[in-house]
Order: structure tokens, then C-alpha cells, then sequence
């Protein structure tokens, strides 16, 4: 049985956080679709497709294991795509209560809809207080993202100057 799961998010930047995920994810199953998805309740710094780019870039630099694809989706639900794709698991970082109360009813839509299961992985606390939107807010003040980002995001995150 080919296992196949699926880590959806903004990702806008991605963030060493959304690595640790991924890479420990990546370990659990045979495909791993890393999942760049458009959030109309949010307002996006950077377009999907640099966002997926920013998100091939850190993976291969990190060198995380497994067989991962990185792919965008903008129309239509997220189990829509693990259909498309064969995956019968979402797989969510949470780095609090907060988190967990906001996915559980998306997770238990997602059951309901399509059978498709979600996980919920807790990230390395090093970099459980750090999100995409706190980044952008300290990048747009001019501080130092380097210790919440992979290298290549914040190489390019300072030639645009958020």
C-alpha cells in the first residue's frame, strides 16, 4: 500500500517550523505533497508561484529525506486535491491550543467529506512560537528573520525589501 499524505498551507514565507514539519512527515509516509493553497481570508505578501518556488528551494537546501511534491491548489476544497492526488491524510502543524481549536472542525469537515484523515504534528520548540505572519510583520519592520526562516527565504525576503 502506497501511503500518501498531504501538508497544506499559505506558507507566505515558509518558515523553519513548516520545515520541521515537513521533514518529519516526509518520514511517515511514501509521498508527501507539500500543498501551497490560497487563503482568502489572508492577505498574501509573496504570489503562489515564488511561494512554491521559496518552498523547492528550502526543502532541497535542507535536504529532507523522503519523496516529496510540492504543488500549489487555488480552486476548489483540499480534499478535492488528496482525491486527485491518492492521499488519504492531511498533516497539520500545530504550535498551540489556539491552533488545535481552529483545525479540528476542518479536520472533522475533511472526515466527513472525503474520508481524508488529519494528523496533527507539534513542531521542535524551538520553533513553535514562530509564524508566517509574525515573520512578515518583523521583516516589514526591518528586523532580522534569519533564525525563523531558511536561508534562501531570507536572502529573498531582503532583495525585496517586505
Amino acid at each position: 500500500m502506497h501511503r500518501i499524505a498531504v501538508v497544506p498551507g499559505s506558507f507566505d514565507p515558509v518558515t523553519l517550523g513548516h520545515l520541521d514539519v515537513i521533514g518529519r512527515a516526509a518520514g511517515l509516509f511514501d509521498e508527501l505533497h507539500v500543498l501551497v493553497v490560497h487563503n482568502p481570508g489572508k492577505s498574501a505578501l509573496l504570489p503562489i508561484t515564488q511561494r512554491v518556488s521559496l518552498l523547492e528551494e528550502a526543502i532541497a537546501e535542507a535536504e529532507l529525506p523522503g519523496n516529496i511534491v510540492v504543488a500549489s491548489w487555488s480552486v476548489g476544497l483540499l480534499v478535492d486535491y488528496c482525491q486527485e492526488v491518492g492521499a488519504s491524510v492531511l498533516v497539520k502543524g500545530i504550535r498551540s491550543q489556539v491552533d488545535v481549536a481552529y483545525e479540528t472542525p476542518m479536520a472533522i469537515v475533511n472526515r466527513n467529506l472525503a474520508s481524508v484523515e488529519t494528523i496533527f504534528l507539534l513542531p521542535d520548540p524551538a520553533h513553535a512560537h514562530v509564524s508566517s505572519s509574525l515573520v512578515r510583520q518583523v521583516a516589514s519592520l526591518g528586523g532580522d528573520i534569519a533564525p525563523y526562516v531558511p536561508s534562501n527565504v531570507a536572502r529573498y525576503l531582503q532583495q525585496v525589501r517586505v
